[in-house]
């Protein structure tokens, strides 16, 4: 199989990596340094619809996997659909879903989705009308695409108006009280299927506080959550949203990425995505057992529009045991404004070696790219906010995490920093409530409740690493 994946950060290399065992040759567009290890890049074609269509129609790839949401917001999957080649992404009528807070909300109406009442405003006086309707603590979103970032949650009502304001039509909405969990499901426009839950960790710095960012963090299974979590989000969520969306014309077909958050009253969404989170996916296909359920065969399926004739002669997806956790480093001056071109370097170079899914080392790391680029030296260099993802898996997320925050600390990028606490309360609620988790910031709705409490994964605190988020000044190369 031939498959063209789009994008260049660190979903995109994991979606690579997991690509890997089932493909005969794999292309990224633009991609990136990491990803060119495991596939051809093609790094002059932009993730824009018209130079996507032309790049795909010269390779002729049997599947074209789109990774970043812009480009299915723009036409891309329609642009290759019209063209005569298999998308796994949704039209850019279906990615609305995402693309717009507003249509999200007025989808889970129709469907009877349970999410968080609200209020869609265009005007100051509309916004002032719902701040005043909710009160404090105050959730303001951006109605379009702001790459996870568009979303204020505070209790000054100022700060509140002025992003109101800044972003014009906005969804202000309730705020939710409960841990937040990811759930992804694969959907060919009929039927849909579950992914493994995981958990991120949206605010910059420990203690979830901070801005909003892209993602700084995650980890996957939850041992905390309901064991019916995945099956009681497909039937009150997942499954409802792919029959409206069918209703409406625009069937769903491609990854629908559910952000719920755990409420005293229920589940509760969050938002749509309408593709693999960043860096969720990171640690889900992690899990997923190559050789039980390989990702190709799954996302072909679903573009074609058989996943119910693929599942019946496959099974469900299979996951390996044990536990995966990410961290995100990010440059200085993330989420602001990154620096971007410093050089980056691996203190223990074999402990960053790309390894393959299936690798028979039940707890091993390996590093991710997600913004680097090569300098004119040929030197690895910074090229975006978040930089490079240290994933890490064993057989429980204690032995994921030490394994995670060890390859961190091997890693060298000036102002380069990290999170501390990724995971660190899902460690204490299996000692304590096995209800609570640390919450998310993906709709920035749930209060930081949980954290690492000073809690740091054991063994040496190197290079910023281990301890706590990585001071610039002990980064150094």
């Amino acid at each position: 199989m031939r498959i063209l994946v789009i994008g260049s950060g660190g979903r995109e290399h994991a979606i690579v990596r997991a690509l890997s065992q089932g493909a005969d040759s794999l292309h990224a567009a633009p991609g990136n340094p990491g990803i060119a290890a495991l596939a051809e890049t093609h790094p002059d074609t932009a993730p824009v619809p018209d130079q996507i269509v032309r790049l795909a129609r010269k390779l002729s790839p049997d599947l074209v996997v789109i990774g970043p949401e812009a480009p299915l917001v723009a036409g891309a999957a329609d642009a290759l659909r019209e063209s005569g080649i298999a998308c796994f992404g949704p039209d850019a009528g279906a990615a609305m879903i995402e693309g717009s807070k507003s249509f999200a909300k007025q989808v889970m109406t129709e469907a009877g989705i349970p999410t968080a009442a609200s209020f869609t405003c265009t005007t100051p006086a509309e916004a002032d009308q719902a701040l005043a309707a909710f009160g404090p603590p105050y959730v303001v979103k951006d109605d379009a695409l702001a790459a996870g970032k568009g979303v204020l949650v505070t209790s000054d009502l100022a700060a509140a108006r002025a992003h109101a304001r800044a972003c014009g039509t906005v969804v202000i909405e309730e705020f939710l009280d409960g841990p937040e969990v990811s759930l992804f499901a694969v959907a060919d426009g009929v039927t849909a299927v579950p992914l493994l839950p995981a958990q991120d960790f949206k605010r910059a710095r420990d203690g979830d506080t901070g801005p909003n960012t892209g993602g700084m963090g995650a980890y996957a299974p939850l041992p905390w959550a309901p064991a019916d979590l995945a099956e009681r989000t497909m039937a009150t969520v997942i499954q409802p949203a792919v029959d409206a969306m069918r209703r409406r014309g625009t069937p769903y077909r491609g990854l629908l990425y559910a952000g719920l958050s755990l409420t005293p009253a229920g589940l509760r969404v969050v938002e749509f995505n309408a593709r693999f989170g960043d860096p969720e996916t990171q640690v889900v296909l992690d899990r997923l057992d190559p050789g039980a359920t390989p990702l190709a065969p799954l996302l072909q399926a679903a573009a074609a529009g058989d996943l119910a004739g693929s599942l019946a002669s496959t099974g469900p997806p299979r996951w390996r045991p044990g536990a995966a956790v990410v961290v995100v480093i990010a440059a200085e001056g993330y989420p602001e404004n990154p620096v971007k071109g410093e050089k980056i370097k691996f203190f223990e170079a074999e402990r960053a070696v790309m390894t393959r899914p299936g690798d028979p080392d039940q707890q091993h790391s390996y590093v991710l790219h997600a913004g680097t680029s090569t300098d004119a030296e040929g030197d690895l260099v910074s090229a975006g906010g978040r930089v490079l993802n240290a994933v890490g898996s064993g057989p429980d997320v204690a032995a994921a995490r030490d394994a995670a925050y060890r390859l961190a600390a091997t890693i060298s990028l000036r102002g380069g920093w990290y999170r501390h606490d990724i995971a660190a309360a899902a460690l204490a609620a299996e000692d304590r409530d096995p209800r609570r988790g640390s919450p998310r910031g993906s709709g920035g709705t749930s209060p930081s409740q949980g954290g690492s409490g000073g809690m740091g994964p054991p063994g040496k605190k190197s290079r910023g690493g281990l301890g706590g988020i990585v001071p610039p000044e002990t980064i150094e190369p």
